[in-house]
C-alpha cells in the first residue's frame, strides 16, 4: 500500500508538472509586489536568534531584526542600524552613531537605549544565550544620547566590530521585565528589518509581510512564505509542482535530477558554492570510551571519508582537517585529514583494550560489546553518512545504531541535556576566525556550543590570544595552532565541507548575477516577480 502512494503522488506530480509556455529568459523592470514562497526542512524553536543559535532561526529572524553592523557584498564591513562608528583609544572604545528616525514595526522609536537594553540581556547569565561571550568581554556600554552607543573593552578584542553585526536588536519597550527565554515575543516578535511576522502555522508555514517602518526602506517582495517540509524530496515535489519558488537541493537533485529534465531546466536558476560550514561526528567526551583518545581516532581512521562525499554528496565536497571554510587564510594547509586504514584502527582499539573475545566480530571490553548509538536530526544526507558509518565500524567489530530525531526535539532532548554519545551535525561559522564559544571549555552550559564537553588547557589559551591579537598574520598563526591540537585530540571526525545548492524559480528577477562573494540572498530586498509571472492563486499549504 506505501509502495502504491508514494506511485499514485509521484504520478499525480507528474501529471501536472505540464509544459510551461512562458518563457522566463525575459528581463523586465524592478516590480513590487507578489509573493515568494520557500520552503525548510527545519521549524524554528525560537525567532530570538541569540537565544536559539540554529540556523532555522536564523533563517526567518534575518528578514525580522536589524544589528548595529552587517557586510556588504565583498563582505566588508558596512552600517546597518549604524551611520557611522568610530574606534579610538587604542582600539578598546568603539562609538556607534545610529542613523536618525529609526522605528520598530509597532512605530515606536527605535534608539540606543534599545542597543544597550539588548547587550544587558545576551550579557545578562539568566539569558544563557551561547553568544554571550563575545559580549562579556564588553567592560562598560552606554547610551549617552538616544543616537549614541558606546562600548570599551578592557584591552583590544579583534572580533569586535563582526560580533555587532551578528547580534539582533531588541525592542525595549516590549521586553524589559521579562523573561527572555519564555516570553511571547520568541513566537510573536516585532522587529525593524525588511518584514514582520504576519503568522506562524506551527509546523506548516511561517508567513512575512513587508514593515511599513523597515529601517532601510521597502523590498520588492510584498510576502515571504516559508513552509515547513522536513523531508527534501517532499520539498522537491512541491517544487516541481511549481508550489515554491526555492529550496535547498541536495547533490543527488542538483547533479542528476534537475539536469536531465529540460522542463526544469527551464523554470529554475541553479547555485552552487563552497560555504563556511562543514559536517562533522562529534563524541560525547563525557561519555566512556570516547573520553579514550585512541577510540576517537580508531573511529577517524575506520571511516572513509571520500566515500561519504562521493556517495552521499556525489562528489560535492571537500575532505578537511580543520574547522576553517577551505582556501581562506584560516585554513591551515599543513594539515591532513585522517586516512582510511581499518588496520591502524583495530591496533588503536586493540591498544584501548577492546578485544573479539568471542570470536563473533564484535570487540568486547570488561565483558561489555562496544555498541553505541548515533543520533542526527531529520536530515538524509546525514543519515546516509551514518549509515556509511555503521557499515565501516561493523568491519572493525563496533556496533553501531543510528535514530534520526525531529530538530526540536532532537535539540532540547539531547543536545541541551547532553544524552547523547555519538552525533552527526554541521557548523554553520561567521567570517571572523574565532571559535572560542564553540570549543572553549566554559562554554558547556545547557544551551551553549560546547555541548561534547571539550576540555583542553592549550586550546583555551589560544582561543582566548586569538580574540586579543589585531595583528592578522600573528592571529593566523593561533588559529592555524588552535587547528592542529584539536586535529590532534580528534573531537569530532570531519566528514565534509560542503556546498550550499540552492534552486530558485526563473521568475524570480534581481538576483545578483554573477553571484557576490556574501552570497546568493545578498540584497534580496532587490528581488522581484514581474506581474507576468506570477501565480494565479498562491497556495501556502
Amino acid at each position: 500500500m506505501t509502495a502504491l502512494l508514494i506511485s499514485s503522488c509521484l504520478a499525480l506530480s507528474a501529471c501536472r508538472q505540464q509544459p510551461d509556455p512562458i518563457d522566463y529568459s525575459k528581463a523586465h523592470p524592478g516590480e513590487s509586489g507578489s509573493t515568494l514562497i520557500s520552503a525548510m526542512a527545519a521549524e524554528p524553536s525560537s525567532l530570538i536568534f541569540m537565544i536559539a543559535g540554529e540556523s532555522a532561526s536564523a533563517e526567518i529572524a534575518s528578514n525580522l531584526f536589524n544589528s548595529l553592523l552587517t557586510y556588504n557584498a565583498q563582505l566588508d564591513i558596512k552600517g546597518e542600524l549604524a551611520n557611522s562608528w568610530e574606534v579610538s583609544n587604542q582600539q578598546k572604545t568603539i562609538t556607534f552613531k545610529l542613523k536618525p528616525n529609526l522605528k520598530w514595526a509597532d512605530g515606536k522609536p527605535l534608539t540606543s537605549a534599545d542597543v544597550l537594553f539588548t547587550w544587558q540581556l545576551v550579557t545578562d547569565e539568566n539569558t544563557r544565550s551561547p553568544y554571550a561571550s563575545d559580549f562579556q568581554l564588553v567592560t562598560k556600554a552606554e547610551a549617552p544620547d538616544a543616537l549614541t552607543f558606546i562600548v570599551t573593552y578592557n584591552q583590544a578584542y579583534a572580533p569586535a566590530l563582526d560580533s555587532w553585526s551578528s547580534l539582533h536588536i531588541l525592542p525595549k519597550h516590549l521586553l524589559e521585565g521579562q523573561d527572555i527565554r519564555t516570553a511571547n515575543f520568541a513566537r510573536n516578535p516585532i522587529g525593524s528589518h525588511y518584514y514582520k511576522l504576519s503568522q506562524w502555522k506551527h509546523g506548516e508555514n511561517i508567513k512575512l509581510s513587508r514593515n511599513p517602518y523597515s529601517v532601510l526602506g521597502q523590498a520588492n517582495i510584498e510576502q515571504l512564505i516559508t513552509r515547513i517540509i522536513p523531508d527534501n524530496s517532499a520539498q522537491f515535489l512541491e517544487l516541481m509542482a511549481d508550489n515554491i519558488d526555492s529550496m535547498g537541493l541536495d547533490p543527488i537533485k542538483y547533479s542528476r535530477i534537475i539536469p536531465t529534465r529540460p522542463s526544469l531546466q527551464k523554470n529554475l536558476n541553479l547555485y552552487k558554492a563552497l560555504g563556511n560550514s562543514y559536517t562533522y561526528l562529534g563524541f560525547n567526551l563525557k561519555h566512556k570510551p570516547f573520553n579514550d583518545i585512541r577510540v576517537r581516532k580508531a573511529i577517524n581512521y575506520a571511516i572513509d571519508k571520500q566515500e561519504i562525499i562521493d556517495g552521499v554528496f556525489l562528489g560535492l565536497g571537500i575532505n578537511i582537517a580543520s574547522p576553517y571554510k577551505p582556501g581562506t587564510r584560516w585554513s591551515n594547509p599543513a594539515l591532513k585529514p585522517a586516512s582510511f586504514n581499518p588496520s591502524k584502527a583495530k591496533a588503536l582499539l586493540k591498544e584501548a583494550g577492546f578485544v573479539d573475545a568471542n570470536g563473533d566480530g564484535t570487540l568486547e571490553r570488561d565483558g561489555k560489546p562496544f555498541a553505541f548509538e548515533i543520533i542526527t536530526n531529520q536530515n538524509k544526507e546525514r543519515e546516509k553518512s551514518a549509515v556509511i558509518i555503521q557499515r565501516r565500524l561493523k568491519e572493525i567489530g563496533i556496533d553501531v545504531k543510528i535514530r534520526a530525531i525531529e530538530w526540536a526535539s532532537f535539540i532540547s532532548r539531547f543536545i541541551n541535556t547532553g544524552e547523547f554519545d555519538v552525533v552527526i551535525l554541521g557548523w554553520g561559522l561567521g567570517l571572523d576566525p574565532d571559535q572560542y564559544s564553540i570549543w572553549h571549555s566554559s562554554q558547556q552550559s545547557p544551551g551553549q556550543f560546547n555541548f561534547l564537553g571539550y576540555n583542553n588547557a592549550t586550546v583555551d589559551k589560544l582561543l582566548e590570544q586569538g580574540r586579543t591579537e589585531l595583528n592578522p598574520d600573528k592571529r593566523q598563526a593561533i588559529y592555524h595552532a588552535f587547528a592542529e591540537q584539536l586535529l590532534a585530540d580528534s573531537p569530532i571526525v570531519y566528514l565534509s565541507a560542503g556546498y550550499g545548492l540552492t534552486a530558485i524559480h526563473k521568475r524570480v528577477q534581481g538576483i545578483a548575477n554573477p553571484t557576490p562573494p556574501a552570497g546568493v540572498g545578498y540584497d534580496s530586498q532587490k528581488w522581484f516577480i514581474p506581474k507576468s509571472y506570477r501565480r494565479n492563486q498562491i497556495s501556502a499549504h
